[in-house]
């Protein structure tokens, strides 16, 4: 059985790696998303095992769109996935009720165990 993630990022690149990372695991990208906005607004629909976001997008960051995310569907589980690893980051997507942050670029190890730590 597969495991469903929405992505969210706006990079191409970053889409492009993660089904690549993804081959052949248990997991599968079930939709990609854009911006902050656009997975708020398909989350329920998607209905998501696990979400990955992004945290610097065009209009609403990543940090916001999760807290949104979060408020409606208090079960999510999103891991942050960015280069803005610091203190200050972790602690608000901590604080927020991330599951888990990854810091890019990420390899599949690294990955894979974030993934399994945010589903147990």
């Amino acid at each position: 059985m597969h495991r469903r993630i929405m992505v969210v990022d706006d990079s191409r690149l970053v889409r492009v790696q993660l089904e690549d990372v993804l081959k052949g695991t248990e997991y599968e990208v079930a939709a990609y998303c854009r911006s902050g906005e656009d997975a708020i607004a398909q989350y329920a629909t998607v209905q998501p095992d696990l979400v990955t976001m992004d945290i610097i997008m065009p209009g609403m960051d990543g940090l916001d769109a999760a807290e949104a995310i979060l408020k409606n569907h208090p079960d999510a589980r999103i891991v942050m996935i960015s280069s803005l690893a610091y203190d200050e980051t972790f602690a608000r997507a901590k604080t927020i009720g991330a599951k888990g942050f990854v810091e890019k670029p990420f390899h599949q190890e690294q990955l894979l165990k974030v993934f399994a730590q945010a589903l147990s």
